[in-house]
């Protein structure tokens, strides 16, 4: 550190840097990024950093923004219903809620427009092989006399603008400078029927060099796979073979690395000789590592694995963090049964949820309660799903209630998951919140591609029947600003390839 301050006190005298590192006193392009660098002006009147033109207003609005062409999206269009979306998946935007009182974009901040500069790129860590978005936003209110910054990874496996209206509104109604990194998730669809990608801003390409990410088929195993599986699509998080969640620390941390070079090349001092000096700097600048979910727990690993002194403290909600395994103690809520399995990895809790969370809707008690149960989960399809668990050996008793009970005992006493929780998990259920965790999960560990098809399962667009169909058009021009990053998401769902008579929609299969 001493060092590093002495050669920073050296270069501003303009003396020869005989004992120190370039890197450390000029600025430089960080290593890591694989791209060139996009740079965009926004006024904040007919655009902005945080709520892409829509004001506080549009954002809260229930008519999503428009495309002028429908199959043809401009990159500004894209963003601006990325951000519309990401926002308010968030952030409760209804009447009555506090949105626009108590928090939201004209909160300490009249428009709620943000003036300011953003940079986006893509990058890599050592060894991986597919890239990951990055993004700087630099608020116009930025003072490089007092600088400040704040991390936003993206939450759950959503895109760049993931964290926005979360950490990302925070950072810059405060006039600090926020990174963002979508950690390897985001939507990078790779559609192998046309051959189509999303590029950074979006909008689909052929080119491989553009393309957020395309399956790792060549030509002929690309052709063999379309012809016995027609009209399926790879996703970045779920196919990628890189298990991204192994690095979202050392994502954020590059994401930090990158907002120092950013704010640098807006406000370093220049020497007259095309070279800058880093005048903001990890010594002089407050760092606050944040998000929400998973987001929140990368934002946590960034600051276990910060050596460089990058992050002065952390602040995150509900991080998705899964504590080291002590079977040296036991868990007991209230009168219930003590708990000695616990600690368990997402990825057992997502599965046993997946398996038997749609038997135990069917629960008495439960299937008349909970609310929405019965639009979400029709009673035939899960009275289906406890005979099937039956016939497996997986739950015991006599009667359709005994079966729906035991599943809803071995979520509750087995796995640890709150009675309290029983009226939400159905609705979660029916959305295939837990089926579409799993999958994307299991693909993403085992660093599996989509030709393996995991248990049975791919992606597409299906009919009304369940069929497979080819994703409509303008669903896929728009996949970019409309998924969540994780399937179903946007028109592509959740396929069982092993389904009776053919390939069908999974929550709709036998």
């Amino acid at each position: 550190m001493k060092r590093m301050m002495l050669c920073t006190l050296i270069g501003a005298a303009t003396v020869t840097l005989t004992a120190c590192k370039k890197d450390e006193v000029f600025n430089s392009l960080p290593d890591f990024l694989v791209s060139d660098v996009q740079q965009f002006d926004y006024d904040g009147n007919t655009d902005d950093l945080l709520t892409a033109g829509l004001g506080p207003e549009g954002l809260a609005s229930a008519t999503p923004p428009a495309f002028v062409d429908a199959l043809n999206p401009t990159p500004a269009e894209l963003r601006r219903l990325a951000i519309y979306n990401n926002y308010r998946a968030l952030v409760d935007t209804a009447p009555g809620g506090g949105y626009g009182s108590l928090f939201g974009p004209a909160v300490d901040n009249a428009s709620g427009r943000i003036p300011g500069q953003e940079f986006i790129a893509l990058m890599q860590v050592p060894g991986a092989t597919v890239p990951v978005t990055v993004m700087a936003q630099v608020p116009d209110s930025f003072d490089p006399d007092f600088p400040c910054m704040v991390t936003a990874p993206s939450s759950g496996s959503r895109g760049i603008y993931g964290a926005i209206g979360t950490a990302g509104e925070w950072g810059l109604k405060k006039g600090c400078a926020v990174v963002y990194t979508d950690k390897g998730t985001g939507t990078g669809a790779h559609n192998l029927a046309t051959n189509t990608a999303q590029s950074v801003n979006g909008t689909l390409t052929l080119e491989p060099e553009e393309a957020l990410f395309r399956a790792d088929l060549d030509a002929q195993s690309r052709d063999d796979f379309n012809s016995q599986w027609p009209d399926r699509f790879a996703w970045k998080h779920a196919h990628s073979k890189q298990n991204p969640e192994a690095d979202w620390g050392r994502h954020v941390l590059q994401s930090i690395e990158f907002g120092f070079y950013v704010l640098n090349t807006l406000h370093g001092r220049e020497l007259g000789n095309g070279e800058i000096l880093r005048t903001i700097n990890p010594r002089n600048t407050l760092v606050i590592a944040s998000s929400v979910s998973n987001g929140g727990g990368a934002s946590v690993r960034a600051a276990e694995q910060d050596e460089k002194g990058l992050i002065d403290g952390v602040a995150v909600s509900e991080p998705n963090v899964n504590p080291a395994v002590d079977r040296s103690f036991s868990i007991r809520q209230g009168n219930g049964p003590a708990l000695t399995e616990h600690s368990r990895s997402l990825l057992d809790y997502t599965t046993a949820l997946a398996v038997y969370q749609g038997c135990a809707n069917q629960a008495p008690g439960i299937r008349d309660l909970a609310p929405l149960n019965g639009v979400f989960n029709p009673p035939v399809t899960g009275q289906n799903i406890c005979h099937s668990l039956f016939n497996k050996g997986l739950v015991s008793g006599a009667t359709q209630d005994d079966w729906a009970l035991d599943a809803q005992r071995i979520l509750n006493e087995d796995f640890g998951v709150q009675p309290e929780q029983n009226l939400l998990a159905p609705v979660h259920f029916g959305l295939a919140v837990a089926q579409s965790i799993a999958m994307t999960y299991a693909n993403a560990y085992g660093r599996a591609g989509v030709e393996d098809r995991v248990c049975g399962l791919s992606l597409a667009a299906t009919g009304s029947a369940g069929a497979v169909v080819p994703l409509a058009p303008a669903a896929e021009a728009s996949l970019f600003a409309a998924s969540n990053g994780i399937p179903p998401s946007a028109g592509v769902n959740l396929v069982y390839d092993n389904a009776e008579g053919q390939p069908t929609n999974l929550a709709v299969s036998a």
